[in-house]
């Protein structure tokens, strides 16, 4: 495991830790949390929800959190126990641990939570790198998903050079860098201020992982005999998203593509696209 920060300054992770807090102390529906061992380090989950209800797993994208998710728990709970989880390596509350890319440990991490939290089979919904994170673990146990939903989701085109450059080039230059940085993943979709608020602090805070996701094969792909459903924004600054499409199109049988005009990359309070389909026999 790595040990060098994933936070430029213990200064800069309080001030996210926070954030974070205060989010969740909104939390809009009755919930727990739990701290799991895995063997990838520590891991922090919000669980909501009917203790009865099928599973459904939230993973969140890169430079994010689990509170990203509040805005659609509600409908999400209503169906479902839903499990909002912090990826590792990321500015949450697991461990800052990174897998790798490369091989299994991604889906082995998953799988140690599904375990910990004793889940024997579940829907996944992830965002960007929540859904490269839901792809690998759905290609190495297809047989414990019910059904796969990718948000603009990472591992199926490499991201845009001219997006990553534009990045780089704003990460050099602090606080207006940040907003421009947010402003081309955020594209025209309205965010409330406090969730701008925590990009900020995320972007001048906290150390972006940068090396390339892995781009998962054809014959990876092919493994998806759940149905899944890929929603992309037509404004993707960071993905082509209806590239993205035609290529699952080919691979994947029982697939839905909603394509969304004027959407860029943040896709957030998509529950009345997604229910229908996550909740659908």
């Amino acid at each position: 495991m790595n040990t060098i920060s994933v936070y430029k300054s213990p200064a800069g992770k309080a001030k996210i830790m926070a954030l974070y807090d205060s989010v969740l102390e909104r939390w809009p529906v009755t919930h727990e949390t739990f701290m799991l061992p895995t063997r990838q380090g520590d891991t922090f989950v919000i669980a909501s929800g009917e203790k009865s209800a099928p599973a459904l797993m939230l993973l969140h994208g890169s430079a994010s959190n689990a509170v990203s998710w509040i805005g659609d728990i509600v409908e999400y709970s209503r169906h479902f126990r839903v499990y909002a989880v912090d990826l590792p390596g990321e500015p949450g509350k697991s461990t800052e641990n990174r897998p790798a890319w490369v091989g299994s440990d991604y889906a082995v991490w998953l799988e140690d939570v599904l375990d910990g939290l004793n889940i024997t089979k579940t829907s996944l919904l992830g965002i960007s790198q929540g859904g490269w994170t839901a792809l690998k673990f759905a290609t190495i146990y297809p047989q414990r998903v019910n059904k796969l939903v990718l948000l603009a989701s990472g591992g199926i085109l490499p991201a845009r050079s001219s997006f990553i450059l534009k990045a780089v080039i704003y990460s050099m230059f602090g606080h207006w860098g940040s907003q421009k940085i947010i402003q081309m993943v955020n594209g025209k979709q309205p965010m409330h201020p406090e969730a701008i608020e925590f990009m900020e602090a995320i972007y001048t805070h906290f150390n972006t992982r940068v090396e390339k996701e892995y781009l998962y094969s054809d014959d990876e792909l092919i493994r998806l005999n759940m149905p899944v459903m890929y929603i992309g924004g037509e404004q993707d600054a960071l993905f082509d998203t209806a590239a993205a499409a035609k290529r699952l199109q080919k691979l994947v049988p029982l697939l839905k593509v909603v394509l969304i005009p004027n959407m860029g990359h943040a896709l957030i309070n998509l529950s009345a696209e997604t229910l229908p389909f996550l909740t659908a026999s």
